[in-house]
């Protein structure tokens, strides 16, 4: 697979989407490790004044998703969030969340993800695990 043209293809598609309005970029991509970042403030907020945690599952799933899509045909294929936990290990206000997804299993049909989101001093903000389902984006298949 050409990581080029799937960056192309990711920027693309991902305009007008949540993950273009909280910024999130890809940093490093990879078959094992895809690297994403997501700035935190007030987009990305809850009312108290800190990361939302819900941006971090947000960061941890588009990580996940695109480290699938990345091991798969993804002209053909596509790979949503099927499952995910998070646990929220530390506050953030400010700055930039990096998540780092490695997997744990890479089947046909799932795959599940380990996703880390640390701050620029490497301390763990959130560790999440991810379940990701492949569907098949071909007329006529079955899709559930």
């Amino acid at each position: 697979m050409n990581l080029e043209s799937f960056i192309t293809f990711m920027k693309e598609r991902v305009q007008n989407t949540a993950i273009a309005a909280l910024g999130i970029e890809i940093a490093e991509l990879e078959l094992d490790r895809v690297v994403m970042t997501m700035p935190v403030g007030p987009k990305t907020h809850q009312p108290a004044g800190i990361l939302h945690g819900g941006a971090s599952v947000l960061l941890a799933e588009t990580a996940a998703s695109i480290a699938s899509e990345i091991n798969i045909d993804y002209r053909n294929y596509a790979a949503v969030g099927l499952e995910i936990n998070a646990n929220h290990i530390k506050s953030k206000i400010d700055g930039i969340v990096t998540a780092v997804a490695t997997p744990l299993h890479k089947g046909r049909k799932t795959m599940v993800w380990e996703i880390k989101i640390s701050d620029e001093a490497q301390k763990l903000i959130c560790i999440s695990r991810c379940t990701v389902a492949i569907l098949d984006l071909q007329p006529g298949s079955a899709q559930t």
